[in-house]
């Protein structure tokens, strides 16, 4: 049986076990720890300095290249777009200073940008109570040939917002530039239901447009958000003459539209730019506009699934006397591969 001396001898062993280790690691093993203390605080020190002045550096970089960017830019898309009107679709979460940025490079290339519609998260809602919701809306607007019956709701729903906002330009479409009853009343309708708000005149139907994604991508990969993104940027383009979905770079990772887009291998006959967060990224931008009109397409900016930065050869303006409507515009020409790589290598 454990009695009281039992204990008592237990705890006496445990504070003289206690007391010896004090006074050797404050003796014996003081100065061989210390020293070995010493010299990895030194070498961590100098890691971490060798990775402070690494990213000062990386950041000089950074910023002489948006500055160079920035100061040629009229060399690299002045007139690119003149006479093209790009109206921008942005999804619930989208970075403003993306929006801000792209618009100044569109107004740069010479392109309108009429207006903006803000889509709502009830846009995107896969919810058995929105679907009919949604459907209701493309009956009540879209006539009964135009609507693709058995489709999902969202996909009914951007094939609506696209033909409200957009022109292809033909014989037979509504003309660039103006405001119709019918794009205007569809516009009214899905404001009216809460799935999306307008900024500017985005009724006034532009010829391009380009979707801006959130921020963060989703945390699942699978998110209705992204899959809807890339449906709404699919039917833009059917209704219009392009479309380019565009994030920025800490927006464009896995789970994004733009992750949708490039690793499920349905890119086609979209573009995307990952890196629109940047002003090199906000140009290429409209370069790639600029491609969609020559039928062409290709992913761009900085993530692993890239083509490259922008297209290659890069689409150069250079001033023209003026265009068969009288308005000053821009011819393009193909820079030659040195020519282009270097400019691509100062990026």
């Amino acid at each position: 049986m454990i009695d009281f001396r039992y204990h008592l001898v237990s705890i006496v062993a445990v504070f003289l076990a206690l007391a010896v280790g004090i006074v050797l690691g404050s003796t014996a093993l003081k100065p061989s720890v210390l020293n070995g203390l010493n010299s990895t605080s030194v070498a961590e020190k100098r890691q971490i300095d060798s990775l402070y002045a690494a990213n000062r550096l990386q950041r000089q970089q950074i910023t002489g290249d948006q500055a160079f960017a920035k100061g040629v830019s009229d060399q690299l898309v002045g007139g690119l777009l003149t006479g093209q009107r790009v109206v921008l679709v942005t999804a619930p979460g989208a970075p403003g200073g993306v929006t801000s940025g792209i618009t100044t490079a569109l107004q740069e290339a010479g392109a309108t940008v009429p207006g903006r519609v803000q889509l709502s998260g009830g846009f995107f809602d896969p919810s058995p109570a929105s679907g009919p919701v949604l459907s209701k809306l493309v009956q009540q607007y879209l006539p009964a040939g135009q609507v693709q019956s058995g489709e999902p709701a969202v996909q009914q729903a951007s094939q609506l917002l696209a033909t409200a906002v957009l022109t292809a330009g033909g014989a037979r479409d509504p003309s660039p530039g103006r405001a119709d009853k019918a794009g205007l009343k569809i516009l009214a309708g899905l404001g009216s239901a809460g799935l999306l708000t307008r900024s500017g005149q985005p009724g006034n139907r532009a010829t391009l447009a380009i979707v801006i994604i959130p921020a963060t991508p989703p945390t699942q990969n699978a998110s209705p958000v992204s899959q809807g993104l890339v449906t709404m940027a699919q039917q833009l383009k059917l209704a219009g003459q392009g479309a380019v979905v565009v994030g920025s770079t800490t927006g464009s990772g896995q789970g994004s539209a733009i992750d949708v887009m490039r690793a499920g291998g349905r890119a086609g006959h979209l573009s995307s730019v990952d890196d629109a967060d940047t002003v090199i990224g906000q140009l290429v931008v409209a370069q790639a506009l600029w491609e969609q009109l020559q039928g062409r397409s290709g992913s761009y900016g900085v993530g692993a699934a890239a083509n490259g930065p922008g297209p290659s050869p890069a689409p150069t303006p250079s001033p023209s006397v003026s265009s068969a409507g009288g308005r000053k515009g821009a011819s393009v020409h193909i820079p030659t591969p040195r020519a282009s790589a270097s400019r691509t290598a100062r990026r």
